[in-house]
């Protein structure tokens, strides 16, 4: 047969298209910003604020407000230098219009002249960027005497700057809107701009930053009027934060729920070195984590780089120096990587100017001369201390004996289970009802609550890929447990086992038999603590289940609703009460107190009065658990891909899933309490 030959077209100048301005911001935002979602909605935010945040790491700035304003606005203030508003020599234009419409423009490529030694915003876009994907945006500048100001719309002005009155201050105004079109949603998340603002703060001491949620103030208010809204002393939320203590600051605060540390006197150490300016604290507490948080130019670099390879290299190096010279370990046993990091809190950061970062998320640092900054400043540090603090150094030590000893043990629980299941011929748990393809693209595996449920999964799963393992009991919480003595738990063990991954340092993602592992439990209590129990052990010790999308949880309904042949089912109260009045019943029905039968007559022991109702003609049966729905119930509703409901979790923060499921899951009662106290009013409990 033969082949179809491509069809020619024209193809010259006239094909190739030039995109002018800020047009090829609004043609491929996600170029940009990352996303058109709520990530990239937020990066705006850090875009501007970023360019104030420069102006008070370079000395020019000692106050930062962001503000959260009326009909989605947002609003950054200043008091540094203020952008230069005369003629650029280039556009011929002011230079402020120049910075606002033109991208790649602005005082952080002219190194030391410019005033930005150091500069968070190389990584971004830009304040041009913010102003394209924006339908309003206003600058205001005070500087020389005057105060000034430029509007735009859609990335371009609407006047020229002009003079609007004299100032004795100094600093640049910046308000926007984000434009609908591009980002469908706007809603901007407080607790997210919070955080970031509290953690700009730490990295730059002696910043005061002033973070305040105006958007239920009167709309009709003059935002313009003012140059700190602060000073309006309007009652809205609103938060401060200045850090003279900086990194140290930050450590005490990602401590503050730790109730032993190992450590007296919290490390700090900072220096500059060949251009790369090294900031590093750190405190080892009584934890089987580690918290490392790394920043580059006070970028956030969620995956590490040279940086943190310098500082892991050389802490192992100086606690393995402490053990040979006295003898801690027996000759010849040393510590590895994971035993120095186990309970640890660091944070580690260097400023530089030029940066390079790694892949497309550039969240990895990639300048070789920030590991070797790293490791000669921190080595030499972290020595002197250790030589200087003894009673924490022996502290540290007595730590790392800990660890050391519970990897050993770990170890030999992990051969054990390797070693049984290689000589029974990789035996799976005797509980576990597997699946027949070995793809693990298209397997997937059921955790569920109780033998009970179990059994009803068992008949109603599609057996060519739907695996089944009941879990008797609730799971150890592992949240304070090591990795021998939970090994030492059956339903675990049971888990690691049919996982086929392994789990520690041998955890191998390609060895995984699952590529869904979902989450079944019941629709109360019970289940959601058993759920929760779950999750603490996929976080700690199967944290790249969750990064790779493997964990889901599943949503059974909570109502069966039938009238005559029509038959519904209903994951909501709210979905109740729309299912019977589309059905024409009355929402408002009596309970029927008659109990429920089986096949050959005999009674339920569930509780009728909770589970079923009679609404006109229509029946709601309410279920308490998975066991009370029979076969073709639970595969229709719950286990069938094409009418199912899977939530998959994510983990958006890694540092507050870390707080969280410590302050859940730990040891610190009095943080528990505290947290249930203060969220109790949110809680759904079903009585």
């Amino acid at each position: 047969m033969a082949s179809k030959k491509p069809t020619k077209s024209a193809y010259g100048a006239d094909q190739i298209s030039v995109l002018e301005g800020l047009e090829p911001v609004r043609k491929r935002p996600g170029m940009y910003i990352g996303s058109t979602g709520p990530d990239g909605l937020h990066h705006l935010v850090w875009e501007v604020f970023d360019n104030s945040r420069d102006e008070a790491m370079a000395g020019h700035a000692d106050t930062v407000e962001l503000v959260l304003l009326p009909g989605d606005k947002i609003r950054v203030a200043d008091n540094g230098r203020g952008i230069p508003v005369d003629k650029h020599k280039k556009t011929g234009v002011s230079a402020l219009e120049t910075i606002m419409t033109t991208l790649h423009a602005g005082g952080k490529f002219g190194g030391d002249e410019s005033g930005y030694k150091v500069s968070g915003g190389l990584h971004g876009v830009g304040a041009s960027v913010v102003n394209a994907l924006s339908t309003y945006t206003r600058a205001e500048v005070h500087t020389g005497g005057g105060k000034y100001e430029q509007e735009y719309a859609i990335g371009k002005r609407k006047a020229a700057v002009k003079k609007i009155g004299k100032s004795d201050m100094n600093g640049t105004i910046i308000t926007f809107s984000p434009d609908i079109e591009i980002f469908k949603e706007i809603k901007f998340n407080w607790n997210r701009i919070e955080k970031r603002v509290r953690e700009q703060a730490y990295l730059v001491r002696n910043m005061r930053v002033r973070v305040i949620d105006a958007r239920e103030a009167d709309p009709k208010t003059d935002w313009n009027s003012t140059y700190w809204i602060a000073d309006l002393g309007m009652q809205v939320p609103s938060q401060t934060f200045y850090f003279e203590g900086g990194v140290v600051s930050m450590i005490k605060h990602l401590n503050a729920d730790e109730q032993k540390p190992v450590q007296k006197k919290i490390f700090y150490a900072e220096k500059e070195i060949d251009n790369v300016d090294v900031e590093i604290a750190l405190q080892y507490v009584d934890d089987l984590n580690s918290k490392i948080l790394s920043f580059a130019n006070t970028i956030a670099t969620p995956g590490g780089g040279m940086h943190l390879t310098g500082f892991k290299t050389a802490l192992t190096r100086l606690l393995n120096n402490y053990n040979k010279a006295n003898k801690v370990l027996k000759d010849g046993e040393s510590f590895t990587g994971d035993d120095v990091l186990e309970g640890l809190t660091a944070v580690i950061s260097v400023k530089m100017p030029e940066i390079q970062f790694e892949g497309q998320t550039k969240d990895k640092l990639g300048s070789p001369e920030a590991r070797g900054a790293v490791e000669k400043v921190f080595g030499d540090a972290f020595q002197s201390y250790l030589e200087e603090n003894p009673d924490d150094a022996k502290s540290i030590m007595n730590k790392m004996v800990l660890a050391y000893r519970a990897r050993k043990a770990a170890k030999a629980a992990k051969d054990s289970i390797l070693r049984k299941g290689a000589l029974d011929g990789f035996t799976l748990p005797g509980k576990l009802s597997d699946c027949q393809t070995k793809d693990a693209d298209e397997a997937e595996i059921f955790i569920v609550e109780g033998d009970s449920a179990g059994g009803t999964a068992k008949q109603g799963r599609d057996r060519r890929t739907q695996a089944i393992l009941p879990l008797r009991g609730k799971p150890l919480n592992v949240e304070r447990t090591r990795l021998d003595r939970m090994l030492g738990n059956e339903e675990i063990k049971s888990m690691v086992i049919a996982f086929g991954s392994s789990i520690g340092e041998m955890f191998d993602l390609e060895k995984a038999r699952y590529k869904k592992i979902i989450i079944a439990t019941d629709a109360d209590v019970d289940g959601a603590h058993i759920r929760t129990l779950l999750l603490t052990l996929f976080y700690r010790y199967f944290p790249q289940f969750l990064e790779n999308g493997y964990i889901y949880v599943a949503q059974p309904p909570l109502y069966k609703i039938q009238k005559g042949k029509d038959l519904r089912y209903a994951y909501t109260d709210a979905e109740r009460d729309i299912a019977l009045v589309d059905m024409g019943a009355d929402p408002a029905g009596t309970i029927d107190e008659t109990p429920d039968e089986t096949e050959d007559g005999e009674e339920t022991t569930s509780n009728v009065a909770d589970a079923k109702k009679r609404s006109g003609k229509a029946r709601v049966q309410r279920y308490k658990g998975l066991g009370e729905m029979n076969a073709e119930e639970l595969w229709e509703t719950t286990m069938d891909p094409e009418t199912r409901t899977l939530k998959q979790v994510t983990i958006e923060d890694a540092g507050e899933a870390d707080k969280i499921f410590d302050t859940l899951m730990g040891n610190d009662v009095p943080s528990r309490k505290l947290f249930i106290q203060t969220h109790a009013k949110l809680a759904e409990i079903d009585i």
